[in-house]
């Protein structure tokens, strides 16, 4: 975990200090890569409390992770730094060490003393210089409790938090609504949320924000078509500034094809600004240093640009 100070000032690292060094010195030599000496870092040293062989994670490792997870938050909550950057984690050793949550986005919120943190995906394109910006309306959920969760209050929550987000680059943005069913619908013939809900939440909306240009329910598999083309290709294009996808591969799927070392999850409602990679722990290249560095590069200068 990373926290940082701010534009000027080096981020502080939050974990182990003599895994780091061990690290260092394993593998300082590959010509191809360079490594930073640990003993030019500011760390807050947190020991792991065993050793823990690279690859091999255990309850041991997951209680280390939550802890510095912890202790990275304070650092930020403290004013001591600007922004928190965070490593993946495995859950499931979260969980074997006693603590049960679905990721670090609910128990970031925990100790932010706020209900619920939002998803945001947002990256730019090295091609063309586009932002895509995807917001997840639900997230660590079964897909049987998507349906469930859903209702008008929640669209729209999400749909001002996105907007605030998007203003950030467009006073006047435009938004997208992906469908929850197959072809959003089909007017009641594919499912009825579109029609009995979303459809009339979604025009109350625009009516409130004419400011904005709302498009959707988009159906689901041609919603991020216009992304793919403005990511692609430089000039004109037709994409939205923001989509708002309904569950979480919906909205993951695209952006990972589109922008998979570029994306930054950016966590929103929070009180402090917190981003990470797109992707998840790789147990099994773990210490062989040849893991690909774009992701968390990303999710630094996005705390950097956004902070």
């Amino acid at each position: 975990m990373a926290s940082w100070r701010g534009q000027a000032e080096a981020p502080v690292l939050v974990g182990c200090r003599r895994w780091l060094e061990s690290l260092y010195q394993q593998h300082r030599s590959q010509a191809e890569t360079a490594w930073a000496d640990p003993a030019t870092l500011e760390i807050l040293d947190l020991p792991l409390p065993e050793a823990i062989a690279p690859g091999q994670p255990n309850a041991a490792s997951g209680e280390a992770s939550f802890t510095w997870l912890s202790a990275a938050t304070e650092l930020v909550q403290s004013g001591a730094c600007s922004a928190l950057v965070t490593a993946p984690i495995a859950k499931q050793f979260w969980h074997a060490a006693g603590h049960l949550y679905p990721g670090q986005t609910e128990r970031l919120a925990e100790l932010a003393g706020v209900p619920e943190a939002s998803m945001l995906f947002t990256a730019r394109s090295p091609q063309s210089g586009w932002r895509l910006n995807t917001l997840l309306a639900t997230t660590h959920i079964p897909l049987t409790q998507v349906s469930r969760t859903l209702n008008a209050e929640r669209v729209v929550q999400k749909l001002e938090v996105l907007r605030s987000f998007c203003e950030r680059f467009n006073p006047k943005p435009v938004l997208a609504v992906a469908g929850l069913n197959p072809h959003a619908g089909e007017a009641g013939q594919l499912g009825g949320e579109e029609q009995l809900w979303l459809i009339p939440t979604l025009r109350a909306w625009q009516e409130q924000h004419p400011h904005c240009t709302l498009l959707g329910p988009l159906p689901p598999d041609t919603c991020w078509i216009s992304a793919a083309q403005a990511w692609h290709h430089q000039g004109s294009h037709n994409a939205p500034d923001g989509y708002l996808a309904l569950y979480h591969d919906q909205g993951l799927i695209p952006v990972k094809l589109l922008a998979f070392d570029q994306a930054v999850n950016t966590s929103l409602g929070l009180p402090f600004l917190r981003t990470s990679p797109d992707h998840g722990t790789g147990f099994d290249i773990a210490g062989l240093g040849i893991a690909r560095a774009a992701s968390m590069e990303a999710a630094i200068s996005a705390a950097l640009e956004l902070s």
